[in-house]
């Protein structure tokens, strides 16, 4: 077992590795406009994953996944060699979603926005249902009738 600040060096110069291998020697046609937003390694140095976005279609999504599977070892072997550890970790992409994340609940505050203006707009000349002053107050005639 590592330190947390050993395994997180390793971890951004792995994903540095990764980011140029893609920009540089990875040839594939299939491999769309990747970019490399984090890579995690485990305390053991064994297990590392690597999380990247993808602009395109499903189909162009797809694809590039094909791609990164397929180029695994030889980015793999270049992390080994550019990192020095001794065990070389295993590579795992995820895709990483928080681009779709982010605008999910962007969408959700702009309809919380449209729904909090529409209240606003129906309470403009709105009046209460009942008394102005709804809590009863002790009244004069009350105090009189009790002696």
């Amino acid at each position: 077992m590592v330190d947390a600040a050993r395994a997180r060096k390793i971890a951004d110069r792995i994903q540095r590795v990764v980011a140029e291998m893609l920009d540089r020697r990875i040839k594939d046609p299939r491999l769309g406009f990747v970019t490399v937003t984090d890579a995690r390694i485990t305390a053991d140095l064994r297990d590392a994953t690597v999380y990247y976005t993808v602009f395109g279609t499903p189909e162009e999504k797809a694809g590039t996944s094909a791609a990164l599977e397929s180029a695994k070892g030889v980015i793999r072997s270049e992390v080994g060699r550019q990192t020095g550890i001794r065990h070389t970790p295993s590579l795992t992409f995820v895709v990483d979603e928080v681009q779709e994340n982010a605008q999910h609940i962007e969408e959700l505050l702009a309809k919380a926005r449209q729904s909090d203006e529409e209240v606003a707009q129906r309470a403009t000349g709105a009046r209460h249902a009942g008394e102005a002053d709804p809590y009863r107050a002790p009244r004069p005639e009350a105090e009189d009738e009790d002696e």
